[in-house]
């Protein structure tokens, strides 16, 4: 299964003429009993069609491509409002997760001592999940891909798991549109 990178009238680089371009078409490569295209081309005026791997966005998709090398960690905070006594039914008392996305350690995600004390086992999960959500999108961004590859080879289970798959990595990657400024 192929999905469009690039959309009609974006403005690409590409690569193997080293010129920027406007796409002014896409292509999809159509296989029998497939509901999806199996591969899509780019027409963007140079004299041949393009795939998507000969072609790169402006920077503002590269800053997207970033967030597949950040990394996410868990970091423990001294709970500063309980002592350990008061917190001895917490996972690890005295203490509560941090979620950094930043190299410096700041910067993220942290809960409400409040909500921390509420459930501390959901919150701690929570926090597990949020570190690994980065891995987790680059599974799903490799699972999707490989399905593009080969989707007629794949079984129909997996080929519906890598939808599933692409559709979360194209929610985590689209950017809302953004609104027009009313400066006056």
């Amino acid at each position: 299964m192929a999905k469009a990178v690039f959309h009609k009238n974006q403005r690409v680089y590409v690569k193997p003429v080293g010129t920027w371009a406007v796409i002014e078409q896409i292509k999809p490569q159509w296989v029998k009993d497939v509901e999806e295209p199996v591969k899509i081309f780019y027409e963007v005026g140079l004299g041949r069609d393009f795939t998507a791997e000969e072609l790169a966005g402006e920077e503002r998709d590269k800053a997207r491509a970033d967030l597949h090398t950040q990394n996410w960690r868990l970091l423990r905070a001294k709970n500063k409002w309980q002592t350990v006594e008061e917190c001895a039914h917490h996972p690890f008392p005295g203490t509560f997760p941090i979620v950094v996305t930043d190299n410096n350690d700041w910067g993220g995600w942290r809960t409400p001592g409040a909500e921390y004390d509420r459930d501390p086992h959901a919150i701690e999960m929570q926090a597990r999940i949020m570190a690994s959500g980065l891995r987790l999108l680059g599974i799903a961004d490799r699972l999707s891909q490989e399905a593009q590859k080969s989707a007629a080879d794949m079984p129909a289970d997996l080929v519906a798991l890598a939808r599933e798959a692409r559709a979360i990595v194209k929610y985590v990657n689209d950017v809302p549109a953004a609104e027009p400024s009313t400066a006056g």
